[in-house]
Order: C-alpha cells, then sequence, then structure tokens
C-alpha cells in the first residue's frame, strides 16, 4: 500500500527538480518494497522541499544545530501498520545541490536518496549505533537500485544527516 504524499514546495530552487511528486511517489514506494515495512490503511507522508533558512530554523529548535542541513525526519512514532501519519521529511534545496554537485551525481538522484532516508526515519530506522548505520545504509542502495540509482555510500559520497 502506497501513503497518501503531501508534498510542499516552499522554496523557489526547487521549480529545477522535474516532477517532484512523482520523485516522491518513486522513491517512497521503492522504500517501502524494499524494507517490507506495512503501513495503515490511509497513511500520510508529508514533504517540505524548502531552502537552507527554514531548514537550518527547524534545526536549531529541534536538535540544538545552529546550521542548515541536507534533511529532517519527523517522525510521529508509533508501528506504522497502525499510525495512518508517519510524519514529515524536510529537504533543503541548498544543501542538496551542494552535495549532489560535489559528488558529481544529479541533484535527482541524490534527492531520491534523502526521500528514501527520510522515509525509513519514519517507519523506524535509525543510525546512532554503527550496525543501525550500516543496516540503514545497505537497505538504502537497495532502494535505490530499485530506482535505477548507483551506490550513494560510493567514492566521496554526501553525507547524509539525519
Amino acid at each position: 500500500m502506497s501513503p497518501v504524499i503531501d508534498l510542499a514546495i516552499e522554496a523557489d530552487g526547487w521549480t529545477s527538480l522535474e516532477a517532484p511528486s512523482r520523485l516522491a511517489e518513486d522513491a517512497i514506494g521503492a522504500a517501502i518494497a524494499q524494507s517490507g515495512v506495512k503501513l495503515a490503511d490511509g497513511a500520510e507522508v508529508s514533504i517540505v522541499l524548502c531552502d537552507d533558512a527554514f531548514i537550518a530554523e527547524l534545526n536549531r529548535k529541534w536538535r540544538s544545530v545552529d546550521k542548515p542541513t541536507n534533511v529532517l525526519s519527523f517522525p510521529s512514532g508509533g508501528d506504522p501498520s497502525r499510525t495512518p501519519i508517519l510524519g514529515d521529511i524536510v529537504i533543503a534545496f541548498e544543501t542538496a545541490e551542494k552535495e549532489a554537485l560535489e559528488a558529481g551525481k544529479p541533484l535527482r538522484d541524490h534527492v531520491a536518496h534523502l526521500l528514501a532516508h527520510g522515509f525509513l526515519h519514519l517507519i523506524g530506522y535509525d543510525h546512532i549505533e554503527d550496525a543501525e548505520a550500516e543496516e540503514m545504509e545497505a537497505l538504502e542502495r537497495d532502494i535505490l537500485a530499485r530506482l535505477g540509482i548507483g551506490d550513494p555510500y560510493r567514492d566521496a559520497p554526501a553525507q547524509v544527516a539525519n
């Protein structure tokens, strides 16, 4: 089952990304398929495509980190098979674009990675401990492979912050 995706574009830079709603559907669909997560009927995910200033304020408020980051996830908590509101994924344009350029990757591929990464957080994955990080990174590789996107951790990858 695919969740309802509510996507809001809150920064002008995102107009350069072709079909962001379709990208979100594809990335989250691949994450659902690869993770095997069972979602509640009517499950919903909110995605905000913003700028660095917007995400920096969220990062400062919720994580006490006074700088922008690429992606933040705000899980609603609880069992995804019982909780219809899964949470929010917020992605900053300038940081995502800079990381994609530095890694020599298309912005679209990097955003797909950030969407998959953010969604995994919403369904309970984390990367605080080394074993968790390895499990999450392996799952991200498999999700992106479903989308025809290469290993995001190969070579000099952009860091996924949250």
